[in-house]
C-alpha cells in the first residue's frame, strides 16, 4: 500500500469461520441446548452483543463454548474478578485445545495513578500493590 493511503476495514462484516475446535467429552444436557439456540438465534439476527445468565453449576462456559465453536468468531470473554478469570482461561483450554486462549489480569492488586485536584491544589502520589503470585504466573 502507498505511504498515505488509507485502508478501510468495515467491520460490520461476518468474519470469515475459523475451525475452532471444540473437544467436550459430554453432551450438552438439561436447559444448554435451548441456551445454545437461543444465543446462536440472536447472533445470527444481528446481535452485536449476547449474555448468558445462570446459577452457578448450571453450564454456562460449557454453552458459550458450544456457541462460540459454532460461531467460528474470536471471542472476548470478561470475567469480574481474577480467581474466576483463572478458572475460565483453564476449562476454555480445555475445550479449544487446538485454538488459541489468552488469559490476561492485572498483576495489581491495588492501583491508584497520581492525579491533582486543582481546586484544592491537591496532588495524589501513585500508588499500588503488585500481587506477586499473578506476577509469577504472567511470566511462566
Amino acid at each position: 500500500m502507498p505511504h498515505g493511503e488509507t485502508l478501510q476495514v468495515p467491520l460490520d462484516r461476518p468474519a470469515a469461520k475459523a475451525p475452532f475446535r471444540l473437544a467436550l467429552p459430554w453432551d450438552l444436557a438439561g436447559d444448554q441446548p435451548a441456551a445454545t439456540v437461543g444465543l446462536q438465534s440472536a447472533l445470527a439476527a444481528g446481535e452485536r452483543h449476547v449474555t448468558l445468565r445462570g446459577v452457578t453449576g448450571s453450564g454456562k462456559t460449557v454453552t458459550m463454548a458450544k456457541v462460540i465453536a459454532d460461531a467460528g468468531r474470536p471471542t472476548l470473554v470478561l470475567a469480574h474478578n481474577k480467581t474466576l478469570a483463572a478458572q475460565l482461561y483453564g476449562e476454555f483450554k480445555e475445550f479449544f485445545p487446538e485454538n488459541a486462549v489468552q488469559y490476561f489480569v492485572s498483576y495489581y492488586d491495588y492501583y491508584q495513578p497520581e492525579a491533582y485536584i486543582a481546586r484544592s491544589d491537591t496532588y495524589i502520589e501513585k500508588d499500588s500493590s503488585r500481587n506477586e503470585e499473578i506476577d509469577r504466573m504472567r511470566h511462566s
